[in-house]
């Protein structure tokens, strides 16, 4: 079939009935384009002929790739209308989920799965000339996400459209994502990741539905008329204002029918072009207001080591929760509907601390624009938020200081003092004048600076406030909000985290998708305890055999990607090595660092022969924040290493080190699957969770690591025997604190450790010049807050009991094996299910 063929408009504009509500065609629902090769292919050309304007003979790839989303989207409009009808009908219970960030990955692909429409698509583009393949490397992932928290935020809206639970993800547009990472003799460089250069065929503009965001100004009194009383009531009186531009996507479940919503939002001015200003010349002043305006969305977690960047921040959080909310409000509303019933049609679930500034806005909404009584309100506002805390670090428990409050969100700071009166008070009446109880519990801190702790007032105003593995709910009511824990029983729970099998294994390692679908039969995934059965399949030699080449073909794979992204070659029989994850202290790349060196040391040295020595490529992925120099410095350090390893001949084909720039979900699909060990290797007690390390044991990676997050449970749920422990546990963590950590006494009694630290102090990494990575040194020497040095011996020698391990490949394939069958919890459909009976009390639509 070729674009001759291409059908065309049965009538002209000019001709065409207007559709009002009457009109037949209004009311007739939608209809899928037929899910069949040729129906496909006429959906497709006609795409590029209307929508891209475009034949199909002078078409260009990127044409081609808009066509063929476009055409994708067709197949979900007609379910997503439908969803939305019905929900609105039924005004049933649903779930806002409000996060700062979505790390989506590709869109076209997951489409394709969820709709079955993969083998149509691709017999389709076949009759047009056209592969597949070629089209899929021209979508761009969407800059929407960083790490874990973003990439979470994505596999639930996949598992709440996959069990059916009516829902809407509420975040941010970014412009420009957080930043596309490249390396310039090894320092890493941030520049602007543009990935709507080329227009984002997935989402849906709605300007007619733009919210006003207001900020600044200040608050006045005034009287009304209450039950014969006068009653003093504020308000705001903002001094300006943006709008809020709604941009939906379609969230398809697997293979249900079900499509939900994902509404990010832009932030353009309200009057965004001066006409006189421009007509007298001053065209910078012109554009002014939408140049301030648009620079609330234009990139994910914006540098807030200055005043501006601070403000900015807490910018970007009211202006989305606001516009969520007011959306919700508006829109999803049936005529009329009586608010005092709101918690029995939504829960808000606050993502990490970034949207708790939804709370006093709802507040806000309740009280001053809809005339509530406080009391009632703040009844309301209780049962519609819960919290999800996913950190024990106290720097990342976000404080916001009451000046930046009181000048950005004036009312919402009155309303947080009168929440935080109101507590105190009912603190004080449980447990009388215990002062220091009192400041600890206060929302308000006084030092050292008058702020606001945006996790305390999460936790005052949610329902429920969970944890993401079982450690980290433990820690969270013994350690960091145990006098909450004492106040409010029972509002603490677990909800361990989890990862879409859909994206991380159907999609990510289609060879050990198609290898279960064998053994088990379809329906695995969605049931992931169903990978349990492959246990029996371990003690089979030819299974094993198979799931080895599985693995071996993801490493080609890899190989190829690699080599084309970045010029990385892979050696076929090195245990491929992995640690990939955002650069922060605590995530501990500098351990994994101080292995390569000792284990390069001890080669060079001739302590240890090569030939002795277990063939590795040690494979990172990273991105630091642009404000953090250690994490920066920590960077620099790993590409020297590796600059100086990979081009030794006296450890070729031993040891080589890979960092490709720019770590992303597209990435993340041909690492994970390849993977042999996973780097889990944080300090006892820091991580939240993880979701890497649930990724790498389902795709049959060994892990070594801490008892740290979600480990714990990777480790009872895998075996002792299929897991490499090292480290202090959390308890052992806390006691050497407080005994009073010396790392140099460490570093004093390790000669390997020694060996290493004074191989990097030497400028061996660094041309002869001992300054460049001085700072790291001395910090691991002289703080070492997250206990690098002390962990260090423990951890060499579980890397010894891997190499003994890769050396028998047929009980390490059976360990890989066990890996996947035992790792069916941790999907986060099962996490989904979780919320639902222990926060949300959501049924599924029917």
């Amino acid at each position: 079939m070729n674009e001759q063929s291409a059908p065309t408009p049965e009538a002209s504009l000019e001709s065409a009935p207007a559709l009002t509500s009457t009109h037949p065609l209004a009311l007739a629902p939608v209809t899928a384009p037929p899910a069949s090769v040729d129906g496909f292919v006429k959906q497709f050309l006609e795409n590029l002929n209307l929508e891209r304007g475009v034949m199909l003979s002078s078409s260009s790839a990127n044409d081609q790739y808009m066509a063929l989303a476009n055409t994708v989207r067709d197949y979900l409009i007609a379910r997503w209308l439908e969803d939305q009808r019905r929900q609105k009908v039924a005004q049933a219970k649903g779930v806002c989920y409000l996060s700062a960030e979505y790390l989506l990955g590709r869109q076209l692909d997951n489409n394709l799965l969820a709709t079955r429409l993969t083998e149509i698509a691709t017999d389709a583009l076949a009759q047009c000339g056209i592969d597949l393949d070629e089209l899929r490397q021209q979508e761009v992932e969407p800059g929407l996400g960083n790490g874990g928290l973003g990439r979470l935020a994505a596999c639930f809206i996949d598992s709440l459209a996959t069990l059916s639970v009516p829902s809407i993800g509420y975040g941010i547009r970014y412009e420009y994502g957080i930043f596309r990472q490249t390396f310039e003799n090894g320092e890493q460089i941030e520049q602007p990741d543009a990935w709507l250069t080329l227009g984002s065929p997935w989402e849906f503009p709605h300007p007619e539905n733009a919210q006003t965001v207001s900020f600044g100004g200040h608050t006045e009194t005034y009287e009304v008329d209450h039950e014969g009383e006068k009653v003093t009531r504020s308000r705001w009186i903002p001094s300006w204002n943006v709008q809020a531009v709604p941009y939906n996507y379609m969230v398809p479940g697997y293979h249900n029918g079900r499509v939900n919503t994902l509404r990010l939002w832009r932030s353009v001015a309200t009057n965004s072009f001066d006409l006189s200003g421009f007509n007298s010349g001053d065209y910078e002043e012109a554009v002014r207001a939408q140049t301030y305006a648009e620079t609330i969305s234009k990139v994910l977690y914006p540098e807030d080591s200055t005043p501006q960047g601070k403000e900015l921040r807490l910018q970007q959080q009211y202006f989305f929760v606001a516009a969520s909310i007011g959306d919700f409000l508006d829109h999803m509303l049936a005529p009329g509907y009586d608010l005092t019933n709101l918690p029995n049609r939504v829960i808000f679930q606050l993502n990490d601390t970034h949207p708790v500034i939804a709370v006093p806005e709802l507040m806000r909404v309740l009280v001053d624009e809809k005339g509530m009584e406080w009391d009632a309100a703040w009844a309301i506002t209780q049962q519609c938020f819960a919290y999800t805390c996913h950190t024990l670090l106290p720097e990342a428990l976000e404080v916001w200081s009451v000046d930046l409050l009181g000048r950005l969100l004036p009312r919402h700071l009155e309303i947080i003092y009168r929440i935080n009166d109101e507590f105190l008070l009912a603190v004080r009446k449980r447990f009388g004048d215990d002062e220091m109880r009192i400041r600890n519990m206060s929302i308000i801190s006084e030092h050292p600076n008058r702020s606001v702790r945006m996790a305390y007032l999460a936790t005052v105003a949610g329902a429920k406030v969970n944890g993401v593995a079982e450690l980290h709910s433990q820690l969270l009511r013994e350690r960091v909000l145990p006098d909450f824990d004492e106040f409010y029983p029972g509002k603490f729970t677990n909800v361990t985290n989890g990862v879409t099998p859909r994206r991380f294994i159907r999609l990510a390692n289609p060879g050990l998708a198609n290898l279960i679908t064998e053994a088990l039969g379809a329906g695995w995934t969605v049931d992931l305890e169903r990978l349990r059965g492959l246990e029996a399949f371990a003690e089979d030699p030819e299974f094993r055999a198979q799931f080895a080449e599985v693995k071996a073909a993801n490493k080609r794979v890899l190989s190829e990607v690699l080599l084309a992204r970045d010029g990385f070659e892979l050696s076929e029989d090195h245990l491929l090595d992995v640690m990939v994850k955002r650069l922060h202290e605590y995530k501990r790349q500098m351990l994994k660092v101080l292995h390569i060196v000792t284990s390069y040391e001890s080669i060079v040295s001739g302590r240890v022969k090569a030939s002795d020595m277990q063939a590795r490529t040690f494979i990172f992925g990273a991105k630091a924040a642009p404000g953090y120099a250690m994490a920066k410095r920590i960077i620099h350090l790993i590409n020297a290493v590796g600059s100086v390893v990979n081009n030794d001949p006296r450890v070729e084909g031993k040891l080589k080190v890979i960092f490709p720039p720019n770590y992303n979900v597209t990435l993340a699909e041909r690492v994970v699957p390849a993977a042999d060990l996973s780097e889990q290797i944080s300090l006892a007690g820091k991580e939240a969770s993880g979701t890497g390390n649930m990724k790498f044991a389902l795709n049959g990676a060994l892990t070594i690591g801490t008892d740290d997050g979600a480990n714990v449970e990777i480790r009872q749920l895998v075996g002792d025997d299929n897991f490499f422990l090292f480290g202090m546990a959390e308890p052992e963590v806390e006691a050497l604190w407080a005994k009073g950590y010396k790392p140099a006494e460490f570093y004093q009694a390790d000669e390997s450790l020694r060996r290493a630290l004074d191989l990097i102090a030497s400028g061996a990494f660094s041309g002869g010049d001992r300054s460049v990575f001085e700072p790291i040194v001395s910090n691991l020497l002289y703080d070492d807050r997250f206990m690098v040095l002390a962990d260090y011996a423990t951890y060499i020698e579980a890397q010894a009991k891997v190499d003994l391990a890769y050396a028998d490949q047929d009980a390490w394939t059976k360990a890989a094996i066990l890996n996947v069958a035992r790792s069916g919890f941790f999907s986060s459909d099962r996490s989904i299910r979780d919320y639902i009976e222990r926060i949300w009390h959501t049924p599924p639509a029917l």
